[in-house]
């Protein structure tokens, strides 16, 4: 397998308060890697960084995707490469369906990879069989994106979108937040629906039992003060699910 993500000494700063510090992390193409850590060590701010988000500063190291330097690419050039983000917080799009919005970022997507756009008719039998995969209805399709959803229905539409676009590397950060046992079974099925040779995940989460039931990732990283402090399999689950960050934290000190 090679490696899609490479991120080496990463250094990222938000008014002028430094939060990532050299950290170091590499994907291969079809694994899921999951990020766990304190509040406040870095883990979002990782994830806004990767989508492009302009508020956080990039003082020194490198991203590489597939090859390119995903540092020179805009947001809108990294959502066609293939990067989508589930986010925590869903945000709202009012005056914009979700059929609508969908069928902009999926004909947007197959123009840069130099795909003929989809039709209404292709489009609409595209998004169906994935709705009703996930249990959404035609008339949550026609409102707003994310207007007068539950915090689960929101997280339910966040995964359709991500089976929609069928991009080729998906952070997911704390989607399993706040959901109800069956939102957050949706959420799992969707990643395992999802998981293939040709995409790679990387996952934000505090919620052990989700990411042992769910998620069963390929590798476990340790964040603490803004790098990676700690990597391995499962095992490192069950040490965080018995003691916690301290031991990491006063290594990270030491």
């Amino acid at each position: 397998m090679s490696a899609w993500l490479k991120i080496k000494d990463l250094c990222v700063k938000v008014a002028d308060k430094p939060i990532l510090n050299d950290l170091s992390l590499s994907i291969n193409a079809g694994e899921v890697h999951v990020i766990m850590g304190p509040n406040g060590c870095g883990k979002s701010t990782l994830s806004n960084v990767l989508c492009g988000n302009q508020n956080y500063e990039v003082t020194g190291g490198f991203i590489d995707f597939k090859d390119k330097n995903l540092l020179e690419m805009n947001v809108e050039e990294r959502a066609c490469a293939g990067i989508f983000l589930a986010f925590q917080h869903p945000v709202e799009i009012p005056g914009v369906s979700m059929a609508t919005f969908m069928k902009y970022a999926l004909n947007a997507r197959r123009k840069a990879q130099g795909k003929q756009e989809l039709d209404a008719v292709s489009f609409i039998k595209r998004i169906k069989v994935r709705a009703q995969a996930l249990g959404i209805s035609d008339e949550m399709l026609k409102r707003p994106v994310n207007v007068g959803f539950s915090g689960g229905e929101k997280k339910r539409l966040e995964i359709f979108q991500m089976a929609v676009l069928e991009p080729d590397f998906c952070i997911l950060d704390e989607m399993d937040s706040g959901l109800d046992v069956d939102a957050v079974k949706v959420a799992g099925n969707g990643v395992k629906i999802m998981r293939s040779e040709q995409r790679s995940f990387l996952v934000i989460s505090h919620n052990i039992r989700f990411l042992k039931e769910q998620i069963q990732p390929d590798k476990i990283h340790v964040m603490v003060h803004g790098r990676i402090v700690a990597q391995g399999g499962m095992e490192l689950l069950d040490e965080i699910d018995k003691n916690g960050f301290s031991a990491f934290l006063k290594e990270a000190v030491a």
